[in-house]
Formats: C-alpha cells, sequence, structure tokens
C-alpha cells in the first residue's frame, strides 16, 4: 500500500518502525540531532521508493533497516570528510617538523606497547578485541565466553591501569 502512496499505510509504517530506523541510527551516528535528520531522511526514502522493494530479497523490515543502517554511515563518513578537509585546511597554515612528529609518533606507540605489556593476559585480551578489533562489550563477551559484566569490569579495570601507565590524568 505504501509503494502506492497511501498516506494512511505509511502512517502506519512510520508509527511502527520510525523508533526503530531512529534507534539504529543513533548507535552509528551520535549527535542526536543528526540521527533525527537521518531517520527523517530514511522514512522519506521508505515513502519515495517503496515501490523499488522486493519482497523476493527479505523482508520489508530488513530493506528499511538497511537503508537505515547505510544511511547513517553515509553520514558519519560525510561528517569525517568535511572534518579531515577543515582540517587539512588548518594545519596546511601551520608549518610543522615531520622529523619531530614521526619521532613523537613513534615513542607514543612504543609507550601505549609498554602500557598494554603491563596489563593481564585477560584484560589485554578484552581491550585488544574491543578497540583494535572493533567490537562491543557484548561481542567481547561472547567471542571469550564470558558475562558481560566481567568483560566490562576487565575493561574498566585495564583502562585505568592505561591511564596511569601513560600518565593520562583522570
Amino acid at each position: 500500500m505504501v509503494a502506492r502512496g497511501d498516506a494512511a499505510a505509511f502512517e502506519a509504517v512510520y508509527e511502527q518502525l520510525g523508533p526503530s530506523v531512529l534507534g539504529i541510527v543513533r548507535r552509528v551516528v551520535r549527535d542526536p540531532a543528526q540521527a533525527e535528520e537521518v531517520a527523517q531522511d530514511v522514512l522519506l526514502e521508505v515513502w519515495r521508493t517503496a515501490f523499488k522493494f522486493d519482497a523476493s530479497r527479505g523482508s520489508g523490515l530488513a530493506w528499511v533497516m538497511t537503508l537505515a543502517h547505510r544511511r547513517a554511515v553515509d553520514r558519519v563518513r560525510s561528517v569525517q570528510k568535511e572534518s579531515e578537509r577543515e582540517r587539512r585546511t588548518a594545519a596546511a597554515d601551520i608549518p610543522y617538523d615531520e622529523v619531530t612528529e614521526a619521532v613523537e609518533s613513534r615513542l607514543d606507540r612504543e609507550r601505549v606497547r609498554r602500557c598494554l605489556g603491563s596489563l593481564t593476559e585477560l584484560q589485554r585480551e578484552s581491550v585488544t578485541l574491543a578497540y583494535y578489533g572493533g567490537y562491543t562489550y557484548g561481542q567481547v563477551a561472547l567471542l571469550l565466553g564470558i558475562p558481560t559484566g566481567t568483560v566490562k569490569t576487565r575493561m574498566r579495570d585495564a583502562l585505568i591501569r592505561l591511564r596511569d601507565c601513560l600518565g593520562v590524568a583522570g
């Protein structure tokens, strides 16, 4: 019905899927105002392109959630690119010493490696999966076969130890 432009059908779809669309977008786009804007764009796209939906390729819910996730990722990438352009423009005006920056960067990496080495194996494994692997606490818990609370405790303790080791003000 939405594909035929039925406003009442779209209203029902909006009421049913709006919170889910906003939820998936909020997980990707951290700024609440931008997330609402992206969610609205997604629902408008559903209204305009519902005729393109092909039920043989999956459920309507999956189609809408895929649109939402893609739009959210596109927004994040767009914001990142814009920020990168602004940073490059600002940095182009400020001369810096490339050798000094390379040495400082290498020293920072070495300090992080040394501090990671000071963690217990269990803490290091959790931190590595979460920060370098990009996994959520829940996903780390599943991978390690332990409760999520245990992962959170390990991560908290590990981050405190890393902060102290790196001399970061807490």
